[in-house]
């Protein structure tokens, strides 16, 4: 799930009951701004998420879990390979083939 920075602010902001205009003013920024976060009309960086919750007291916790581990079959996989056409299974094999590189030199 990706979370929405928009909603986040607008829930933080709901339960320390502060207009957007107080928020900004906490942050040093504008209501405008605040609003157009909300509106998921700009995309605002990771840091300027925890600055606004700062300003209300708030911290933002990120953290990285697994993902769901991919358990199919070999005779699965080989399937999922036969449906692609040529090109499709040479561009897979130069992009396997660009990472393992990457990989095997230190890059990644």
């Amino acid at each position: 799930m990706v979370p929405d920075s928009g909603a986040l602010i607008r829930d933080a902001r709901a339960r320390h009951r502060i207009s957007q205009a107080t928020l900004a003013r906490r942050a040093g920024t504008t209501q405008k701004q605040i609003s157009r976060i909300e509106r998921a009309e700009i995309s605002p960086s990771v840091s300027t998420v925890a600055r606004l919750l700062a300003a209300m007291g708030e911290r933002l916790e990120l953290r990285a879990a697994p993902g769901p581990h991919d358990n199919r079959t070999d005779a699965d996989l080989r399937a999922d390979f036969e449906e692609l056409t040529p090109a499709e299974r040479i561009a897979q094999t130069a992009a396997l083939s660009r990472t393992l590189t990457g990989i095997a030199s230190g890059e990644w």
